[in-house]
């Protein structure tokens, strides 16, 4: 292996090559250079020059005519020119062809050295025969050599071999050959592709001088030779003697071609191949064009292989760097080698001035900074002391470099050097900390680490000077604090991650490599309560935002509180995050939202159990309202200056989520016996919370998180926030329409006042005009603009209950309300409930508050009974009584956990007794539970009641059941003509309308909580009001799950109630479902016949009867049985009135005769006397006047049966 080695660096050193020169002229075929190459030089070219000289051109121009003259002038005074045109003179289609023979020859024989068609009875050796042979024969010599070579390689498998030969080794025919090779190689494009060729020259002797005799007499081929030998080459070059000969020849092929040199070990980087020969044409690149300030290409090369994105380069140049350090070479002659050494020379060629350990020994200590010892880093050079200390770490930490003692002297010289007070300086001694950090070892002796010390101690003197000098807002002195409190809390992973990120790159560093680092931190340079003392007294970053990058004073501070640092060494850090709360912008910083958190919970919970007042103190109400000043009062339309959008909507974010951990840790922190103090209601009823997460919904790109955290936190604590009607009517207030309006915004609009708005309201019962005009301008405003006109426009809602008022200006208020109540719906409904509240003569009026309708939402119905027939006023109150009662929900749930410490003492008394610890918590949330039922319910019954006409309207003929004609036209009998239009006028009533508004809430209620509706139910409504429920209530299909447990319930009341339920329920949804819910309460009517008593009968089967009728309009199946209760209900009074009179038979009979033959008495139903009420029934029995009513029954139904027919 060692001879083949001598033989590569000496087989060459004695031939001459192109020169860059002279391949440039050819390539550019430029005449006026080729004329001024030497004689040696021009030789090398002959093979192409005398084809371009002979060969007919495809080029006819003028200027190539003069050119080939001069060409053939160049060539007339030379003699080897003779022996290449006869060269050119073979009949090389029959050379062709004979070569084609004797490689079928070849792979007949299985490559064996048989007999050759191309050169046939060598009587001497190759050298000789190519001496005495004539041009053809030597063409046959030389191609019959190549094609030999070339078959060998193909079969080779890639592993690599020498082939000697006589013909390319003899220094006397190496030119003559290399003309016959290039001659061969232009004539027989097909039989040698100049890759292949190129392949099988790197196997014998003088192969790269061959080749670049090759590539330059056909310049055009250089790109695609040097991809072919780099795309067949080894992963590793330097592993072996082929890669090594690989590498020489591409060497010395880029520098016959400087330019393409870059470009070929772009090739070496795409392929992943021959890393050495990178690495050499970067060397080779470094050297000629050296610079001195900026950072090398070398530099650049290989940081860009190990710290890319590339994870198979990185690899491949990685092992590359292991396999080199495994090696017992001659240092001097490694790739490897060459690029360690250059590399440090480039180090040291920066470093300030020499230093020695010694040196810092004698010199003292307190020194001044400017003091030679100590001197800097040039300015020019801080940018490049970067590079390769990023490289440096990439080399050991990635690639696994062992740095040379000589090595690691010069790196921690450079890293201890003091940088002047720059961006880049900051930069720089951030990364050689780190590096610091990563790699210990460099450390080595106690002068090095007393070295270290000093310069440590020299970062935090000067820490605030180069923050002030240099504009950085992240300094190299918060990664000190951080790095000093992730030691002290032993969070060693932290500190790895840190470097990590601080280096740019993923590196191994083991945790124990640390615990010198970490005992110097800890005890000699920052202690903990000194890390604490320093932390407070950092100045909070001003405008923080993520556009800020790199370790800031938030990053210590938050590490702190996790460390629970300020409690123990009773540091107040309160008002250094409220400050920084107030300082920040959008894009949001992604620690801000994890800072108020750790926060919160530092506040909350104690450091310890042993010492449970070591918490930190929670910011004021006082510094909570400073933020939100200017919107919470109303009257500026533009959020206050002072504070950003970002504050507020943190400052908010902080005083949820306080108040959610406060409730989440009830119980923990009153078996500690703490109750730390929780905002007051007043407090977040001034914080305008759906105005700042109405900004905060155009603000999500730059918010990050924190949209989606409130969100979250509203949803929980303030559902009545988050009703998916008000997110609706937000989106079409904020949508193109309302852009569209704006643009239409007029001088006149802006100009009107509140306290004109409030005058024109004065006019009321005169005019107007006014109000309708000042309304009219209002709606062009945006939400924000409206916000100093709520108090007048709510206070005056009670002028508008009276009569004549348009209905366009209420209409109005309702549009002007809505959009008012997507930016402050609590304030704005605490004042329509006081507004709306009932007028009475010396009767002062109640002032609720916002606490007061949480504890009681039905305060909302207790509004003026005006309201109920108003409904664009109506429709107010029905939101607001939505919201409440939702915030109700919310409300107990709080007072549940806030008061759960009073549970506590009944504990002490059942002690012993299994499973009743839990029990009083249990009774509270049942009795919760209850009462938010009893309050829902409360709310349905009164709304109930509302859609019941009043006398007034019954008078006028108002018929609630007229509402829900498609119900109530198959359950009653057809109509004239005069009442459906009586019905129809009915329909445009503002009854009507109520009662659509009421249904849609009951709806959403029903859906919501099933349960309303079963108790609801349970607890019964007038029956009036059924075909109103179920045809305006989609969700009253739920019913039909319960009915069977209403109808088993022993009340006759209730029975009577789901039946009739039931009836209406079956003609909305005719369902399986219902069909076998119908015949379930037909087989009750039965059984229930069977043992009531004759006055329970007949309140029972009077008003059930008529829903029979339902039954078989329905369902069509239940005829006969239906048919068969009537007849028994009818015998059974009959048999109850047989002893008092006999006039109860011919009924009887009647019925009989019904059920058998039902066609014969379907004209009866047009008969009056058999319409219910037409007959004198006043002095009849009871019975008498059930069997009466199950004739008429019986009536309907078959009358139904034939009409349907």
């Amino acid at each position: 292996m060692n001879e083949g080695l001598t033989v590569i660096m000496t087989e060459c050193t004695s031939l001459q090559f192109v020169s860059p020169f002279a391949f440039e002229a050819m390539q550019k075929v430029d005449v006026v250079r080729l004329a001024s190459l030497s004689d040696p030089e021009l030789r090398l070219l002959l093979p192409c020059l005398v084809r371009m000289a002979l060969c007919a051109p495809a080029d006819q121009s003028q200027s190539w005519a003069q050119d080939k003259k001069l060409i053939l002038r160049l060539l007339s005074g030379v003699e080897a020119v003779n022996s290449i045109v006869a060269l050119l003179s073979v009949d090389f289609h029959a050379l062709e062809q004979d070569a084609s023979k004797e490689q079928q020859l070849r792979h007949k024989l299985g490559g064996g050295s048989g007999e050759s068609i191309l050169v046939s009875q060598l009587q001497h050796g190759l050298t000789l025969e190519f001496e005495h042979s004539d041009s053809p024969r030597r063409l046959r010599l030389v191609l019959s050599e190549l094609l030999a070579i070339m078959n060998k390689v193909s079969e080779s498998n890639g592993e690599f071999f020498f082939k000697s030969s006589e013909l390319f080794e003899s220094p006397v025919y190496l030119e003559e050959a290399a003309d016959v090779l290039c001659i061969l190689q232009a004539e027989l494009p097909s039989l040698l592709p100049i890759v292949d060729v190129a392949e099988a020259l790197l196997h014998v002797r003088n192969g790269a001088w061959f080749l670049c005799l090759l590539v330059a007499n056909v310049p055009d081929s250089f790109n695609e030779v040097c991809r072919g030998l780099i795309k067949n080459g080894e992963r590793q070059d330097e592993e072996s003697l082929g890669g090594r000969r690989r590498t020489d020849a591409l060497r010395f092929l880029c520098k016959m071609n400087p330019s393409q040199a870059l470009k070929v070990r772009g090739m070496v980087v795409e392929e992943c191949h021959l890393p050495g020969l990178g690495v050499a044409l970067t060397l080779d690149h470094t050297k000629n064009e050296a610079c001195e300030d900026g950072v090398s290409d070398l530099v650049c090369f290989v940081s860009g292989l190990l710290l890319g994105t590339n994870a198979k380069v990185r690899t491949w140049f990685g092992t590359f760097i292991r396999n080199g350090q495994q090696r017992k070479r001659e240092n001097s002659s490694s790739v490897l080698w060459q690029m360690r050494r250059q590399l440090l020379l480039e180090l040291m060629g920066i470093l300030p001035t020499v230093r020695s350990t010694r040196i810092v020994e004698e010199a003292d200590v307190e020194m001044e900074p400017n003091v030679s010892v100590y001197s800097g880093l040039k300015e020019e050079h801080v940018v490049k002391a970067s590079a390769l200390l990023r490289l440096y770490c990439a080399l050991m930490g990635i690639a696994g470099l062992k740095p040379t003692e000589e090595e690691a002297e010069q790196l921690l010289q450079l890293m201890t050097s003091r940088p002047p007070a720059t961006p880049a300086g900051v930069r720089f001694v951030s990364l050689s900390f780190c590096m610091l950090l990563a790699f210990s070892t460099l450390v080595s002796t106690p002068e090095q680490e007393q070295l270290m010390v000093i310069w440590l101690s020299w970062m935090i003197k000067e820490e605030a000077y180069f923050e002030s000098t240099s504009g950085v807002s992240a300094s190299f002195g918060e990664m000190l604090l951080l790095v000093a409190m992730y030691f002290h809390s032993n969070q060693l992973s932290a500190i790895i991650d840190l470097v990590c990120s601080t280096l740019g790159m993923k590196i191994v560093i083991k945790p124990s490599s640390l615990s010198r680092m970490k005992t110097i931190f800890t005890q000699e340079i920052f202690t903990e309560q000194v890390v604490t003392a320093h932390a407070v007294r950092v100045p909070v970053t001003s405008n923080l935002s993520a556009n800020i990058t790199g370790f800031l004073p938030i990053h210590c501070i938050y590490q702190l509180l996790r460390s629970r640092s300020f409690t123990k060494h009773k540091v107040s850090i309160k008002d250094w995050i409220y400050r920084q709360l107030c300082e920040t912008s959008t894009p949001l910083h992604p620690q801000l939202l994890p800072l108020i958190d750790v926060y919160i919970n530092s506040v909350l919970t104690p450091a310890s159990k042993s010492n449970p007042e070591a918490t930190n103190q929670p910011v004021t109400e006082q510094e909570i309202l400073n933020v939100f000043q200017g919107v919470i009062g109303g009257d500026s339309i533009r959020l206050n200056q002072r504070f950003s959008i970002t504050a507020q909507l943190l400052v908010l974010y902080y005083v949820l989520s306080y108040e959610e951990a406060l409730l989440a840790n009830t119980k923990t922190l009153a078996a500690m016996q703490r109750k730390p103090k929780s905002y007051s209601s007043s407090l977040m009823d001034q914080i305008p919370i759906k105005f700042l997460i109405r900004q905060a919904q155009g603000l999500q790109q730059e918010l990050g998180g924190l949209h989606s955290a409130l969100l979250r936190l509203l949803a929980t604590n303030y559902p009545h926030l988050c009703i998916v009607d008000d997110w609706i009517c937000e989106e079409e207030i904020t949508g193109t329409d309302a852009l569209l309006r704006r643009m239409l915004l007029t001088n006149n609009a802006k100009n009107h006042s509140p306290k004109q708005l409030q005058e024109a309201f004065s006019a009321v019962p005169v005019s107007y005009t006014q109000v309708m005009q000042i309304l009219e301008h209002l709606t062009l405003l945006s939400a924000s603009e409206l916000i100093p006109y709520a108090e007048v426009l709510t206070s005056n809602m009670n002028q508008l209950l009276n009569s004549g008022v348009p209905r366009r200006i209420l209409q109005t208020v309702n549009k002007l309300w809505m959009v008012l109540n997507t930016v402050m719906p609590r304030r704005l409904w605490v004042m329509t409930v006081n507004a709306l509240q009932p007028s009475i003569k010396f009767v002062r009026q109640q002032k609720y508050t916002q606490n007061d309708l949480m504890i009681d939402p039905l305060i909302v119905l207790r509004c003026d009974q005006r309201v109920h027939r108003c409904p664009p006023l109506m429709d107010i109150t029905l939101h607001m009584l939505n919201g409440y009662l939702l915030a109700s929900k919310a409300y107990l749930s709080a007072h549940l956990k806030e008061t759960a410490e009073q549970d506590r003492p009944s504990q002490n008394n059942t002690i012993g007794l299994v499973g009743q610890t839990d029990a009083p918590e249990v009774t509270r949330e049942e009795l919760k539970n209850a009462l938010l039922a009893a309050q829902d319910s409360a709310a349905v019954q009164i709304l109930l009641e509302i859609c019941l006409p009043t006398e007034e309207e019954k008078a006028r003929g108002v018929n609630p059941d007229s509402l829900p004609r498609n119900v109530q036209s198959v359950i009653t009998a057809s109509s004239p003509n005069k009442e459906m239009e009586e019905g129809e006028d009915n329909l445009l009533c503002n009854l009507r309308e109520v009662q659509c508004l009421i249904c849609c809430l009951l709806h959403q209620m029903y859906i919501a909580d099933p349960n309303i509706a079963k108790l609801v139910h349970f607890q019964g409504y007038p029956c009036e009001l059924l075909p109103l429920t179920v045809a305006g209530i989609p969700s009253m299909h739920i019913c039909l799950d319960f009915i069977p447990e209403l109808i088993a319930q022993p009340e006759l009341e209730k029975q009577i109630f789901a039946i009739q339920l039931l009836s209406h329920l079956c003609i909305q949804y005719a369902l399986p479902k219902s069909l076998s819910v119908a015949r379930l309460a037909v087989n009750v009517m039965g059984t229930l016949l069977t043992v009531l008593t004759q006055a329970k009968r007949y309140a029972f089967f009077m008003p059930t009867l008529p829903s029979l009728v339902s039954f078989c309009r329905a369902f069509p199946p239940l005829y006969e049985d239906i048919m068969s209760l009537l007849i028994q209900i009818g015998q059974v009074c009959a048999s109850d009135v047989a002893t008092q009179t006999r006039d109860i038979d011919p009924i009887i009979t009647r019925l009989q005769q019904i059920k058998e033959k039902p066609s014969g008495w379907s004209g009866l139903c047009k008969d009056p006397s058999y319409k219910n009420g037409s007959r004198d029934t006043g002095s009849m029995d009871p019975d008498v006047q059930l069997c009466h009513c199950i004739e008429s029954t019986i009536i309907e139904i078959i009358n139904m049966s034939v009409s349907g027919i």
